[in-house]
């Protein structure tokens, strides 16, 4: 498919991804890390992904400061004016605002694609496709778009997307509503209705869109950052950033603007999604050898099925009797937790980090 013109993808790449500890640290989270053993880290993945559908100057990343050597590390493709780095940390809905009164300075007709930088997608072509079917809805109408993907089971990780059934174009719903992570209950009707998705957390809209959406919905956190204008894409957009972001408000796209505006669209999809979001979810996109799954380890399996073992160094691991365990080594941690307690793992890292005074955060 031909690349699209006067759209640009911000990537997403700071979170600090505490589910897959000891790994993923502070010092270097999950988007850094080649999880899958491809070869390639997943922030890395994504930009080669984007690059199929923007031109590559259009690819802006967004991420703590601290972790702006990393990015430049990982993809010296990127010209440092293409890593937009955060003072601290104030949510996606910050990022959004940034990335939007950036763009919107540079081509008042710009489509912003708001994409993750930690997920799988196993089926490229068929992304590429909603993609362009959502900018292309989206260059044309006053549209907040989202992909949703066809849930395959009632995940409580997820948030989900209500929507209408008849479309308002080609493979555009309307929206309905969204709900952030429900129990297992509501999770299970959901799945039942048939009428429900999981929010990807991707977005597709143009920058006039987005920017009216911000002014109406969080209009203090859009003044604050309409306040820089001018000194975007110039030498001193850098410490007007440090300002805004001392005085803004720390909240999520979702709760902040989608739950409440009335324009928002979704594409239903199904292009092998995962969000990466926990162990559990890593196990289930790598190869099962001897009913074991295994990442960068010589595995001596006795009596002992359904473990994840991981090493950050080419080791052998030998376990005997265990069903149903991870096991994630490092040089200086080691955690070892049955697989239905994947939840705990980011409580783990949380208390260790206090135990140790930071030590293994």
């Amino acid at each position: 498919m031909k690349i699209l013109k006067d759209t640009y993808v911000i990537i997403l790449a700071g979170g600090i991804g505490s589910r897959f500890w000891p790994i993923s640290r502070k010092s270097k989270p999950k988007q850094f890390i080649d999880i899958l053993g491809t070869g390639k880290t997943l922030l890395q993945e994504a930009y080669e992904r984007y690059t199929k559908i923007v031109e590559k100057e259009n690819i802006y990343v967004i991420t703590n400061e601290s972790y702006s050597s990393l990015v430049s590390e990982q993809l010296p493709q990127l010209d440092e004016r293409q890593i937009l780095g955060e003072p601290m940390g104030k949510n996606t809905a910050a990022c959004v605002a940034y990335a939007a009164y950036k763009i919107s300075e540079k081509d008042k007709n710009g489509v912003l694609i708001i994409a993750p930088s930690d997920h799988l997608i196993q089926d490229n072509t068929t992304f590429i496709h909603q993609v362009h079917t959502a900018q292309k809805y989206a260059q044309k109408n006053d549209a907040l778009v989202t992909l949703g993907l066809k849930p395959h089971r009632p995940d409580t990780g997820y948030g989900y997307i209500q929507y209408d059934e008849q479309e308002v174009s080609k493979g555009v719903n309307k929206v309905v509503t969204f709900t952030e992570k429900p129990p297992l209950e509501l999770a299970e009707k959901f799945l039942e209705s048939g009428d429900f998705l999981w929010n990807s957390g991707m977005f597709v809209w143009s920058a006039s869109s987005i920017l009216k959406a911000l002014n109406d919905h969080l209009p203090e956190l859009s003044l604050t950052f309409a306040e820089g204008r001018g000194a975007y894409n110039t030498d001193i957009e850098k410490k007007h950033i440090e300002r805004i972001y001392s005085e803004i408000p720390s909240i999520s796209i979702d709760n902040g603007l989608l739950e409440k505006a009335d324009n928002v669209y979704v594409l239903p999809s199904d292009f092998g999604w995962s969000d990466l979001g926990t162990w559990k979810s890593v196990q289930e996109e790598l190869t099962t050898e001897n009913d074991n799954t295994v990442l960068n380890v010589d595995l001596e399996a006795i009596n002992s099925v359904n473990n994840l073992v991981v090493s950050d160094k080419k080791k052998l691991v030998v376990v005997k009797d265990l069903d149903g365990y991870f096991i994630v080594d490092t040089d200086d941690a080691l955690l070892i937790c049955k697989v239905n307690q994947e939840q705990e793992v980011k409580k783990i890292a949380s208390e260790m980090a206090k135990k140790y005074k930071g030590m293994y955060s």
